[in-house]
Order: structure tokens, then C-alpha cells, then sequence
């Protein structure tokens, strides 16, 4: 039986060098595209898989994406620039790289390429914490990040109409142990600082956010290539649905892993990145997909993954 071939644009990056382990593990044969532009090796472990190949270049090189997407069965493009501050910093490349490449890459494949492209649910927005957003709840992104991934969406979805069937991903914030670890994700970030200095200052400490774990992101898309026919041309969220917690919530159940964690509510400061909303996940539970990763398990993850990356050099900037 010929494996289906699946082209993962950014595909060293956090979300990619799990998600390509665990297609690999599944059966699919798996190329990545990178620049590698922060120097990463996450995918070097992976050299020896016979089912692995890289292809080094920018997911925006008009001639390589010409030569190569007809290559493959399934397209997962994950190069982007990830969050608020990173896409501030570099407006031109957040624009070019999370749009542009996006819709280039939507315009060369043809409509028998399955695409499964993942946004956030950032798009939510600013809501009040107290409704939960589902996939008809209108988008309304307060930054460029969000912005750009939203327009990148709501060209996929009319494409999709037109004759090019693609499933989108609202992730929820991911968590979790990656060979490209993140350590700016909220449940990433909160564990390293009880572990490194024992004490968190917290502002604002009601806003809420759903949370998914890195390794039920890469089941997920396996799901979505499995039973494509039958989810095509959607948006699907995909968190925890008992994982819409408040910054308080997830500060005081990390405590329950690490007693001597101090956790101090002050209202010193102001986050520009407003959102607060909780998530439904059911329309994705419909489809048969299930978590199987909860935060407990993500908490007791990041404690073994840090101690590993603390042990040497405790101010270590990841």
C-alpha cells in the first residue's frame, strides 16, 4: 500500500516537530519545508526515518512551492509568525508569511490535495469570559497575529467552495513538551517559573483561555486527514473543554504540582493582548476526535522536561 505523502511547511517549528513524529509513527511519509531561521535542530532525530525528508527554503518562494506541492497527498502549512509581540516586531513578515504564503500555497495545489491549516482561536477576540464561543461565534481579532490568521482562514473556507476542500484548526493554547520548545506559551511559561523562581506576579488574573496539549494537536490533524470527506470545508475548535481556565485557575492548579510556588495577585500591569473567552470543542468531539491529554498530564510533562533544561544552567533563556 503506497503511504500517503503529507508536505508540512514550518515544519521545525514547535506544533511541526511533534506532528511530524507522530505521522511518522502512523504511517505517512513526511517532508518538511523550513528556513530554519532560528537555528533549530527538532528534526534532526529524525534523519534516519526512511519515511522523513527536509527540503530547505522559505514557504514563500513562489518557484520552490511550484516545483514541490504537486508532490504531495496532504498540506499542513504551519510557517508562520506566532503571536502577538513577534508579529508586532516584524509586520512585513507576519503579513507575507502567515497570509501571503498561505493563499500562494491555497492557489498552486489542486482540489484532490487535502489541506488542513491550523488558526487559533485568538480570533475570538475580547469576549467576556462568560460565553462560550463556538465556531458561529463571529471573529474579532484585536491583533495582527489574529488578524492575519483570520484572513488566512476566510480564504481557505471560500476556496474551499470553489472547489478546493481544506479543514481548518482553531487551536486553543497549546501546552506541552516539544523538541522546539516554546517557553512564552501560558502553561509553558507559568510551570518554568515555578520551577525557576519559585514565585508569580499576576495581573489580571480572571481573563480566561482554553488549552489543548501539543501531542493531542498532532492526533488531531491525524484525525482530520482520516476523515477528511466527512469534515472537509469547516472550522473546527480544538481545546479541553474542562480546560478553560482563568489565569488564577491554571496558576493555583500548577501549585498543586509545586507546593512551594508563591502566587501573588497584584494588578501591576496591563496585557495588551486582551483576549478572555472560553471555548466549545463539541463540534470537533462530534466528529469522533477525543483528548486524551489533560493538563495534569501537560504539568507533570513540563516539571521532567525542565528539570532537563534547568539543571545546568537555571537562567537558561530558552
Amino acid at each position: 500500500m503506497t503511504k500517503e505523502k503529507v508536505l508540512i511547511t514550518g515544519g521545525s517549528g514547535y506544533l511541526g516537530s511533534v506532528i511530524t513524529g507522530h505521522l511518522l509513527e502512523s504511517g505517512f511519509h513526511v517532508t518538511c519545508l523550513d528556513n530554519l531561521s532560528l537555528y533549530q535542530k527538532s528534526l534532526f532525530h529524525y534523519a534516519s526515518h526512511p519515511d522523513f525528508e527536509f527540503i530547505y527554503g522559505d514557504a514563500r518562494d513562489k518557484k520552490l512551492l511550484e516545483k514541490i506541492v504537486p508532490n504531495f497527498d496532504i498540506i499542513i502549512p504551519l510557517a508562520a509568525i506566532v503571536g502577538m509581540s513577534a508579529c508586532d516586531a516584524k509586520p512585513f513578515d507576519a503579513k507575507s508569511i502567515n497570509y501571503d504564503a498561505i493563499v500562494l500555497i491555497n492557489n498552486i495545489r489542486k482540489p484532490h490535495q487535502k489541506l488542513i491549516y491550523p488558526t487559533t482561536n485568538s480570533g475570538y477576540g475580547t469576549k467576556s469570559g462568560a460565553i462560550f464561543c463556538t465556531e458561529e461565534t463571529p471573529l474579532e481579532p484585536i491583533s495582527l497575529y489574529g488578524t492575519t490568521k483570520v484572513d488566512a482562514e476566510k480564504h481557505i473556507l471560500e476556496e474551499a467552495k470553489n472547489g478546493k476542500p481544506a479543514i481548518t484548526l482553531r487551536l486553543a493554547t497549546v501546552f506541552g513538551v516539544s523538541p522546539r520548545m516554546r517557553t512564552d506559551l501560558l502553561v509553558n511559561d507559568f510551570v518554568l517559573k515555578a520551577l525557576r523562581e519559585s514565585y508569580i506576579i499576576i495581573y489580571e488574573k480572571d481573563f480566561k483561555r482554553n488549552y489543548i496539549h501539543i501531542k493531542d494537536v498532532a492526533r488531531c490533524f491525524e484525525h482530520c486527514i482520516k476523515n477528511f470527506e466527512s469534515m472537509k470545508n469547516q472550522a473546527y475548535n480544538v481545546g479541553l473543554d474542562e480546560a478553560n481556565l482563568s489565569k488564577a485557575e491554571l496558576a493555583e492548579l500548577i501549585k498543586k504540582h509545586i507546593p512551594k510556588f508563591e502566587i501573588v495577585y497584584m494588578e501591576v500591569g496591563e496585557d495588551p493582548d486582551k483576549r478572555n473567552y472560553i471555548v466549545s470543542n463539541e463540534k470537533i468531539m462530534k466528529t469522533g476526535f477525543k483528548p486524551l491529554y489533560n493538563l495534569d498530564y501537560g504539568i507533570k510533562e513540563l516539571i521532567k522536561g525542565y528539570s532537563i533544561l534547568l539543571k545546568n544552567d537555571p537562567y537558561k533563556n530558552f
